[in-house]
This record gives C-alpha cells, structure tokens and sequence, in this order.
C-alpha cells in the first residue's frame, strides 16, 4: 500500500515522499513561497520504477496546490510533461512561465 506523506522545513522547502510498505520509493522535491509551489525534480527509485508511482506524487501535489490555493511552477521535468500533456486538467493551477 501506497502513502505520500509531505514534509516540509521551516523555509517551506521539502517533498512528497512516496511510502510502500514503511519504505521511502520515490520523492517530489519542491519549495512553497507567497502562493506559488514550485515543483524541481520527482524520483521513483529504480526497483519500484514502471508502476505509475509517479503518477501518486503528481496527484498529491496537485491535490495540495489547489487545497492551499497555490500555483505550480513546474521546473521538474516529469511534472512540465504532464502539465504540457493534459493542460485541461492542471489549467486552474498552472503558473505558466512566458516561453512556454
């Protein structure tokens, strides 16, 4: 079973940790300031990799974002990916930057 749990310091800088099993498998490392959450880089450690992990921590982001009324900058790669892949669905929290 799969648990995202946040933590943040007391800068507002931290990640989504993905949990399986009391086990850490993956992260979305990621800074909140004013009212924008910037996201900088998700992982899924190798051996849990190919199991739409991923996809778990973008949800717990974007669930997050729009609790706090918050607007995502996506520097990370995998989370631009998705932004740019099904803009409808991230619209009302996409922080889109001017060259994109």
């Amino acid at each position: 079973m799969e648990e995202v749990v946040l933590r943040l310091n007391q800068k507002n800088h931290g990640a989504f940790y993905l949990m399986q099993n009391g086990e850490q498998v993956g992260e979305m490392v990621i800074g909140v300031n004013d009212k924008n959450l910037t996201v900088y880089h998700t992982e899924i450690m190798p051996q849990a990799e190919g199991h739409g992990l991923a996809v778990k921590l973008l949800e717990a982001m974007v669930a997050y974002a729009r609790e706090h009324h918050l607007m995502v900058i996506p520097l990370c790669a995998y989370v631009h990916a998705q932004f740019k892949k099904h803009p409808e669905t991230y619209a009302d929290i996409w922080q889109k930057q001017t060259n994109e």
